[in-house]
């Protein structure tokens, strides 16, 4: 008995011994860390005061502190920042749905200024600028070294002003300028109309109108064709749409899901992760739907289009979307000013990370460039028919026959004609039309 008391003993004392051994490196490892920033953050003050005493122009301390601030969180990723107490006003105007600007979401991609999207309806959409253009000027400054929010505020000025700003488009060898009138922004989240037999909702943003206009602008569209029954399906258009709030991309896709999550999001740590999942009710009570995605979807058009997809509620049409899947915290400081920083991925029903691989669509389709009418199309003989012959036999069809042919040609060529203007849309009426027209077993219908 004296022995195994003494053999437990022993094994405490070793496991003492054992655990000092260990503990006694870490603490110190720790302690020496600590240290270390104490002497970078000496080090930042030390800076700070030579740069206030030393400079060749008086600075002021504030707007220092802040630039400083500011360069820590930009190191971070390209949409981690400092907001000011102005910039801080503009952001909350903005997400509420007017505001003033060129009316672009940019980012920046190796120190250049690139276009995610231009908003619709707003000046740069009317001048002409593109997903994927990189701003390298404005007014003739370079903006090449400029952070993002730098870049932004030498954008910003008075509505009614000028500014001229110099484009890289892929495609176009030498830059080019185009010259902006600045208004104010009033973006409407969402329009609807009727093509053909589907209903188009064009999502141009997330905010906090998206979902409210598009149920009644649906509402509408549906009541207007009769019912649901008239309809062929849903075109859901987020082209050019850069994002937004999440609840609002939430509701929009618990808009078309009855169960099932929506999406998901991870941080650093697995106890800070979120899922949202839909509520019962599909407002197409199961009718088809193609989602419109392009190289400007971003963030919350992402999170739609990838819950859409993993759900096989809808077939994604389109080209890869832009791929921007974190998550940012706006986190308020003194001052009025704020953090925007992020803290979280997000991910689509299945799994998949959006971030830097974006949505690919089930059918890539691009949209091509409009080419000017060539000497050759504009001289092409016109074609003859049977009907065009002398003497050609009439077809006996009654009045009421002819009428409905003519109006079936009609929308046919309404059908061409929206082709010419944009294909990728007429491509996802088409499918509706296609789906519709091979009945309930098409759609899933047991």
């Amino acid at each position: 008995m004296k022995k195994l008391m003494m053999a437990a003993t022993g094994g405490a004392l070793l496991g003492l011994l054992v655990t000092s051994q260990v503990a006694g490196p870490l603490l110190a490892q720790e302690q020496g860390q600590q240290a270390n920033v104490y002497e970078q953050l000496d080090l930042f003050g030390d800076i700070f005061e030579r740069i206030r005493a030393g400079y060749v122009e008086e600075v002021d301390d504030r707007e220092l502190i802040e630039a400083a601030i500011n360069g820590m969180l930009t190191s971070l990723d390209p949409h981690s920042s400092y907001l000011s107490a102005e910039d801080a006003a503009a952001m909350r105007v903005q997400t509420s749905g007017e505001f003033g600007g060129l009316g672009i979401e940019v980012t920046q991609e190796e120190g250049w200024v690139k276009v995610v999207s231009p908003m619709d309806g707003t000046p740069a959409d009317a001048a002409g600028i593109m997903a994927g253009d990189f701003i390298t000027a404005v007014n003739g400054e370079s903006m090449m070294g400029l952070t993002l929010d730098d870049a932004v505020n030498l954008m910003r000025g008075p509505v009614g002003s000028e500014i001229v700003i110099t484009v890289v488009r892929e495609g176009e060898v030498e830059p080019f300028d185009v010259s902006i009138i600045r208004d104010t922004i009033k973006l409407t989240a969402v329009r609807t109309r009727t093509e053909g037999n589907a209903v188009v909702l064009r999502v141009s943003t997330f905010n906090e109108q998206t979902f409210p206009n598009l149920r009644d602008g649906m509402a509408e569209q549906v009541a207007a064709a009769g019912g649901l029954d008239n309809i062929d399906g849903i075109v859901l258009d987020l082209r050019n749409n850069p994002g937004g709030l999440l609840n609002q991309a939430i509701f929009v896709a618990d808009a078309f899901l009855d169960a099932g999550e929506i999406t998901s999001t991870r941080g650093r740590n697995p106890e800070d992760g979120e899922r949202f999942n839909a509520a019962a009710g599909d407002l197409a009570e199961g009718k088809p739907i193609v989602v419109l995605i392009n190289g400007g979807s971003a963030s919350a058009s992402e999170i739609v289009a990838g819950a859409l997809q993993d759900h096989r509620r809808a077939i994604i049409v389109g080209t890869n979307s832009f791929g921007k899947g974190s998550v940012q915290t706006v986190v308020p400081l003194r001052g009025e000013g704020a953090m925007r920083l992020t803290t979280s991925r997000y991910y689509t029903p299945s799994g998949r990370s959006i971030q830097a691989l974006g949505i690919s669509p089930d059918i890539i389709v691009e949209q091509p460039r409009p080419q000017p009418a060539t000497e050759e199309q504009d001289d092409a003989p016109a074609t003859r028919s049977e009907a065009d012959l002398r003497g050609a036999l009439k077809n006996g069809l009654s009045e009421d026959q002819l009428l409905q042919i003519e109006q079936e040609r009609a929308r046919a060529e309404t059908a061409a004609q929206l082709r010419e203007q944009d294909y990728q849309l007429a491509y996802a009426i088409d499918i509706l039309k296609g789906l519709n027209a091979l009945g309930p077993l098409a759609n899933g219908a047991n």
